[in-house]
């Protein structure tokens, strides 16, 4: 590394795993609560919950701090010419590995729940998803109107972000994959 050099991960790439990962291990720990028939509470009103939880966090985790995105946008300073871009699944692979034993608590629980509410833990773990994968979207419309993309530091202050160009890096605005 040169001297003075230092990682920068993509805002939106770190949002977008964090959805990724919640949607889909909502969705299996939802599956399996459809086919319970034993529970207190009945399979169809677990559905409703789980639905009405699904719509609630999805809106709750989307406007939760909604402007902190656009605050620090306009803040962020432009990265020196010695940062390091990490890769779009190097910043996938690392917050899914900083994170994975909550994420597998949080699958436990919601599968288990399903015993007393059927589908309402993971339909409530899909919504979190939801909300951050549009808070995503939120992030690349910023990036576009800006035309520039948004990082963050790894070794330093995380609400401190920089910006370069729209064409750095491997994923296009939003953390989704370059076309």
């Amino acid at each position: 590394m040169a001297r003075g050099a230092y990682t920068l991960a993509r805002v939106a790439v770190r949002v977008r795993a964090a959805a990724c990962w919640l949607w889909w291990l909502g969705v299996i720990a939802a599956a399996p609560g459809t086919a319970v028939t034993f529970s207190p509470t009945g399979r169809r009103i677990g559905v409703m919950a789980g639905a009405a939880l699904f719509i609630v966090t999805a809106v709750t985790a989307y406007l939760v701090r909604v402007g902190r995105y656009e605050e620090r946008a306009e803040a962020a300073s432009r990265a020196a010419k010695t940062v390091i871009l990490q890769d779009r699944r190097v910043t996938a692979r690392t917050w899914l590995l900083r994170r994975r034993w909550w994420l597998l608590a949080a699958f436990v629980v919601a599968a288990a729940s399903s015993l007393a509410l059927p589908c309402a833990g993971g339909m409530l773990m899909a919504g979190l998803g939801a909300g951050l994968w549009a808070r995503s979207r939120r992030v690349a419309r910023i990036e576009r109107r800006g035309d520039a993309l948004l990082w963050v530091r790894l070794d330093g202050n995380p609400s401190a972000y920089h910006l370069t160009g729209i064409a750095a890096g491997d994923a296009a605005p939003g953390g989704g994959p370059r076309r």
